[in-house]
C-alpha cells in the first residue's frame, strides 16, 4: 500500500499545508502496508495530533478502490463530520488522484446517483462516509472494510444498542477479507476507546529509534525531553542510554533507521512482515495496535511542543486545566486521568480568611444561590473577581417550612442585602440561583416569579459534558428561564480549584468561621469523589458521596459558578471592570425621626443607604 502511495497519491490543496505528490514517512510506511495485510483483521493507531492518521485512510481508501475492489465504510463522529470530511478530503482526492477519478462511475466534481454527500459508487466497489452517533447508520450494509475517524469522539453506547466498534464491525461479518482501521488522539482515562483498542492488541507497537551518538534503539519519551522554561527553542531529547543530547534536526535521519518494536523484541519490517527478535519469520496476527506521539512528527519542531507545555502549565497555575489536557491528548497521545478526583476538607480549610464584615477588594460582583431542604434553605453569597477568583462572603441557613410562603418572605429580604467595601461603597447580590429539581419545584417558581430577571429557578442536567450554564431561548409554560446546570462539569471545574495553592484566577478564598464556613461547610464542601461507573458495560465517570455526610455547601457552589456565568454569558458582565463606587450616606436608620430625611435623600440622590447593624444582618439598600 505504501508503494502504490507514493506512485499514485496526491496532496490536495484544499486538504493539506503542501500540496504536491505524497511521499510515505518512515514510520508511516510500516502502518500502510499492515492495513493492506490481509492477514491482519484490526489495525489501531492511538496517536497525537498531525502524524498523518486521516492522510493515511484516505491512502486505504484509494487502494482498496482501486487495487482491490473493496467496499468500504468510513464512520465520523457525527453526520457534518462525515459532511466535512467528504467535501475536505476524499471530494478532493478523487478530483486530484488520477487513478482514482477515472475509477468513480461519474464526474467526480459533479453529484449524482453515483457520487453523493455520502456514497461514493466505483467500478466494482463503493465507499460509504457516515456519521457514528445514530444506530441506523450501522445498518443494512455489507463491507470489506470500515474506518473509524477520532473514535473517542464517539458516543460509547449508540442510543443503547451498543458500542460504535461492535455496532460498524458487525457490517464485516461476510466478508472474506474484513479489515478494521481504528484511530483516535485519546481522551479520558477508562473512558478511551481507542486506548481499550490499543491494548486489546496481539502485538502493541513502538517507534524505536536509534541514538545518533551510541546506537541505542528507544521510543521517544516525554519523560526524556529536556528545556529551558525561558528558552523553548533548546529544548532536546536525552538518551536513555549514554545521556547524548539529541536534536529535533537529528530526528529525520533517526526515523529513517527506525523500526517499530513491541515490548517483547518483536519488530514490524517497513514491508509489513512480522519478525521474532532473533530475525525469524513471525507469523500475521489477528490485531496490532501502534502509538505514536508528536514527538515524531515531521510537522512540529520540539521546541514549538515544549513552548505549548509551558503554556499549559501557566494555565494550570490559573486554575485552568483544559489546555494541559489538550495537550496530553493531541501532543503527547496520551489519556487524561482523572479518576477518583478529590480533596480533603482540612486542606481546603487553610483557604479560610478572615475578611469578616468587610468585602475583600478583588470582588468585582456577587452572587447568591439557594438550596432547599425538607426543613430548610441554604444560602450562600459569593463574591466574584478577575479570573473567576472567588470569595465565600457568608453562608446562611433558614429554618421553617417550605411550602409556607413565610420562609420565602424571609429569604427575599436576606437577598435584598448589601454588603460594604473597606472605604464604605456597598454592593449587593447581581443574580440568584435557586435549585428547582426537588419536590418544591412550584414554590421555588413562585418565588422566582417576583423578579424573574434576578430570581433564576435552575434544575442539574443529567447528561455528562454538559455546559455549566445553559440559558433557554424561550421561557416555560410559568414564564420563567429554567436554566439547565451541568452538574458534573461544574464540580469537576470546583475540585480543580479547590486544589490551587496560591490566589490568584479560579482560587478559592473563603470567610472565617462566624460567617457560616466552619468545619461541618467543609466537610461538605469535599463530601464527593468523581468514580467509575458502569451501566450496561458503559464506563462514565460520577459524582459520588462516600459517606453519610450532607453535601448542600457543594451544591450552592456550584449554583453560584452556574450565576456567575450567566452574569457573564448573558447579562454583559465583566470581571476584568472594577465595582464603580459611589457616595454612600449613614443614617441611623433605628431612629424613626430619620426616616423622612431618608426619603428626602433618596429623592434628591440615587445614594446607597446603609444599616448600622452588622455584617450578619445584612446591607441595606
Amino acid at each position: 500500500m505504501a508503494d502504490w502511495a507514493d506512485q499514485y497519491f496526491y496532496l490536495s490543496p484544499e486538504s493539506s499545508s503542501i500540496e504536491g505528490r505524497w511521499v510515505t514517512l518512515p514510520y508511516q510506511r510500516a502502518i500502510l502496508n499492515t492495513i493492506g495485510n490481509d492477514d491482519v483483521r484490526i489495525v489501531t493507531w492511538k496517536k497525537s495530533a498531525r502524524v498523518g492518521y486521516t492522510k493515511c485512510i484516505c491512502v486505504a481508501v484509494g487502494y482498496f478502490a482501486e487495487h482491490r475492489k473493496r467496499n468500504q465504510l468510513l464512520y465520523q463522529p457525527t453526520d457534518s463530520d462525515a459532511e466535512d470530511f467528504v467535501k475536505d478530503e476524499i471530494d478532493t482526492m478523487l478530483r486530484d488522484v488520477g487513478v482514482l477519478k477515472g475509477l468513480l462511475m461519474s464526474d467526480p466534481e459533479k453529484r449524482s446517483r453515483f457520487n453523493t454527500s455520502t456514497k461514493k459508487t466505483f467500478l466494482g466497489s463503493t465507499l460509504d462516509i457516515k456519521g457514528g452517533k445514530t444506530p441506523r447508520n450501522y445498518r443494512r450494509m455489507t463491507k470489506d472494510v470500515v474506518y473509524y475517524d477520532e473514535l473517542d469522539g464517539f458516543d460509547h453506547d449508540i442510543e443503547n444498542e451498543g458500542d460504535p466498534l461492535s455496532l460498524g464491525d458487525t457490517r464485516l461479518e461476510t466478508s472474506s477479507f474484513p479489515k478494521s482501521v481504528r484511530g483516535s488522539t485519546p481522551k479520558v482515562k477508562g473512558m478511551s476507546l481507542i486506548e481499550d483498542s490499543f491494548d486489546e492488541a496481539d502485538l502493541q507497537f513502538l517507534r524505536y529509534l536509534p541514538c545518533p551518538h551510541c546506537d541505542h534503539m528507544q521510543p521517544l519519551t516525554w519523560g526524556q525531553m529536556k528545556f529551558n522554561k525561558d528558552d523553548y527553542s533548546s529544548a532536546y531529547c536525552e538518551c536513555i542510554s549514554c545521556q547524548g543530547r539529541i536534536t529535533y534536526d537529528q530526528y529525520a535521519e533517526m526515523d529513517r533507521n527506525g523500526e517499530w518494536r513491541n515490548e517483547d523484541g518483536v519488530t514490524l519490517t517497513d514491508e509489513g512482515q512480522f519478525r521474532h527478535p532473533d530475525g525469524s519469520y513471525h507469523p500475521p496476527v489477528f490485531h496490532v495496535s501502534f502509538h505514536i506521539w508528536s514527538a515524531y512528527s515531521y510537522f512540529l519542531t520540539w521546541g514549538e511542543l515544549v513552548k505549548e507545555f509551558i503554556m499549559a502549565k501557566a494555565e494550570q497555575k490559573k486554575g485552568k486545566l483544559k489546555r494541559l489536557k489538550a495537550f496530553v491528548n493531541v501532543r503527547l497521545g496520551e489519556t487524561w486521568e482523572e479518576e477518583g478526583d478529590t480533596v480533603e476538607d482540612h486542606v481546603l480549610m487553610r483557604h479560610r480568611e478572615a475578611y469578616g464584615d468587610t468585602v475583600p477588594e478583588g470582588v468585582r460582583v456577587i452572587t447568591t444561590a439557594v438550596d432547599c431542604q425538607d426543613d430548610r434553605l441554604e444560602i450562600e453569597w459569593v463574591g466574584w473577581g478577575e479570573g473567576e477568583e472567588s470569595w465565600g462572603l457568608l453562608y446562611e441557613r433558614i429554618y421553617g417550612n417550605i411550602s409556607k410562603p413565610e420562609i420565602w418572605n424571609i429569604l427575599e429580604e436576606k437577598l435584598q442585602s448589601s454588603f460594604a467595601y473597606d472605604d464604605g461603597t456597598v454592593i449587593s447580590s447581581k443574580l440568584t440561583c435557586l435549585d428547582s429539581g426537588g419536590h418544591f419545584t412550584d414554590n421555588v417558581y413562585q418565588f422566582c416569579a417576583r423578579n424573574p430577571r434576578r430570581y433564576i429557578p435552575i434544575k442539574g442536567s443529567s447528561q455528562a459534558g454538559q455546559q455549566i450554564a445553559k440559558m433557554p431561548k424561550t421561557p416555560n409554560r410559568r414564564g420563567l428561564y429554567l436554566v439547565m446546570v451541568g452538574t458534573d462539569t461544574a464540580k469537576e471545574l470546583i475540585y480543580d480549584r479547590y486544589s490551587l495553592a496560591s490566589p490568584g484566577p479560579g482560587y478559592c478564598h473563603y470567610n472565617d468561621e462566624a460567617h457560616g464556613y466552619d468545619d461541618e461547610y467543609f466537610e461538605q464542601a469535599t463530601s464527593e469523589t468523581r468514580v467509575k461507573h458502569y451501566s450496561r458495560g458503559i464506563a462514565s465517570f460520577v459524582w459520588r458521596k462516600e459517606n453519610s455526610t450532607r453535601n448542600e455547601a457543594l451544591d450552592v457552589r456550584v449554583y453560584n459558578t452556574a450565576g456567575i456565568r450567566l452574569l457573564q454569558q448573558h447579562f454583559g458582565i465583566r470581571l476584568t471592570r472594577a465595582v464603580e463606587r459611589q457616595p454612600e450616606v449613614v443614617v441611623d436608620v433605628e431612629n424613626p425621626e430619620d426616616i423622612p430625611a431618608i426619603e428626602r435623600i433618596r429623592r434628591e440622590r440615587p445614594a446607597r443607604i446603609r444599616r448600622n447593624s452588622g455584617f450578619t444582618k445584612g446591607w441595606k439598600r
